[in-house]
């Protein structure tokens, strides 16, 4: 029960450090967050292993900018498996390089922990994705390293790898867009359960500044529950929202229907 808690926790603080830090904080600017939170998002980060935070915000900008199209890095125009994984395979198409370099990425680097983590990126990661997560349970309750280390931290690393894909794939293609039947992301509560809030992704491409990625209420999103406490704690200010009624009326003048 313990491993299983430890694995879990593994996989929660690494999906923290992709929705509610490189998504949400450094991609967007959704809110602001202090030194201390900063840094914690940074360690989280680096044990979810999907490149550094500078490079993952700088590609999510590219994303939101030019969203299916050739300068979409996870275009899903190209279909399921580019979108999920085959991107990852192939060089970027030149849209991506000549028009994200258009971007400015300077606020990222203006950053101290954006910075430090880019530096020490390769070590942080051996530490945080496969160190920690093999030895704690090896060494406070001799859990075997052979099962530490395969399931703690291969099997909890490729399960949230593909739960953090899912967004650029099933979410892109399969699901209702009651904000804007316009554009390829959706409404998918599948997506929602596994990427801990990131599901409602019709709403996040029609509103992708403000800080919940969904509408607040009684929705399942645990990244805006966690950002919600750190503000309670006084580590986060400044959160961004989109009123009611501009909500209400971009349902009416582009959703389909669906809410």
């Amino acid at each position: 029960l313990l491993f299983c808690l430890s694995a879990y926790l593994c996989f929660l603080m690494a999906a923290l450090g992709v929705t509610a830090g490189a998504h949400r904080l450094w991609s967007h600017r959704s809110y602001k967050a202090k030194l201390p939170l900063r840094i914690f998002l940074a360690v989280a980060n680096s044990m979810a292993f999907q490149n550094d935070i500078y490079e993952w915000s700088r590609d999510h900008r590219v994303h939101h900018k030019y969203s299916e199209t050739d300068a979409d890095p996870h275009n899903a125009r190209r279909g399921f498996f580019f979108s999920h994984i085959g991107w990852l395979f192939v060089r970027k198409h030149r849209d991506v390089i000549e028009k994200g370099r258009k971007l400015d990425f300077t606020d990222l680097l203006d950053d101290p922990v954006v910075r430090f983590q880019r530096k020490y990126y390769k070590s942080s990661v051996v530490l945080m994705c496969f160190v920690i997560p093999t030895f704690v349970p090896w060494y406070l309750w001799g859990e075997s390293l052979w099962n530490s280390y395969f399931l703690a931290s291969i099997l909890r690393y490729t399960i949230s790898l593909n739960v953090s894909w899912l967004v650029n794939s099933v979410a892109h293609m399969y699901g209702n867009r009651p904000y804007d039947k316009y554009i390829n992301p959706t409404q998918n509560t599948f997506v929602t359960l596994g990427a801990i809030g990131e599901g409602f992704h019709n709403y996040h491409h029609t509103f992708p500044f403000d800080y919940s990625a969904s509408e607040l209420g009684l929705k399942f999103n645990p990244t805006t529950w966690f950002i919600d406490f750190m503000f309670w704690l006084g580590l986060v200010t400044d959160r961004k929202q989109a009123p009611k009624e501009m909500i209400q009326a971009r349902k009416e003048r582009t959703g389909d229907g669906s809410a």
